[in-house]
């Protein structure tokens, strides 16, 4: 993605993907695991956010239900029904139960993750036929770009560097 920066991208999917990647790039510098998701209904972002867990130190500070929230007081409705959401990295059980129970239409993720995601690596919870709704899944969606800010992140801490120490603004975020 050399001379691009995210969101400049022409296909609507990747552009909302890239704006998922600058909510991840502002976790990172928060000293955050590096995830950013945005909802979209109708071509608009109605909920926009990155993990916030440390932060805010909340276990379900997870982008997705943070934009999910985001959305729904955005409508003033619980129901997300026709919202599509896109986050860096594959839904966890927690967030795949909210995506679930918004009745969000479609779920775009990039960067597979195998030791807790549940959109097609450890199993694939919404597309369960035993639930009432059942999102459309597009997993893959500028992978590369998802998964290289998550092995910055932990080649960071292997590495002996530690987690980042987030910017004094982070709070404001």
């Amino acid at each position: 993605m050399a001379g691009m920066t995210y969101g400049s991208l022409l296909d609507g999917d990747s552009r909302y993907m890239g704006y998922a990647l600058r909510e991840a790039e502002r976790a990172l510098e928060c000293g955050e695991v590096p995830v950013g998701c945005v909802i979209v209904h109708d071509g608009q972002i109605v909920g926009k956010a990155h993990n916030q867990r440390e932060t805010l130190q909340d276990p379900t500070a997870h982008a997705e239900i943070l934009a999910i929230t985001q959305a729904a007081a955005h409508f003033r409705s619980w129901r997300l029904e026709g919202a599509k959401l896109y986050v860096t990295l594959e839904p966890c059980p927690m967030c795949a139960g909210a995506i679930i129970l918004a009745r969000i239409a479609e779920v775009h993720f990039g960067a597979f993750d195998p030791k807790a995601g549940v959109c097609g690596s450890l199993m694939n919870l919404l597309e369960d036929p035993r639930f009432n709704h059942r999102p459309r899944v597009c997993p893959g969606l500028l992978a590369g770009e998802c998964g290289d800010i998550l092995t910055r992140f932990f080649r960071r801490i292997r590495e002996g560097a530690g987690i980042p120490k987030p910017r004094a603004s982070c709070d404001d975020i």
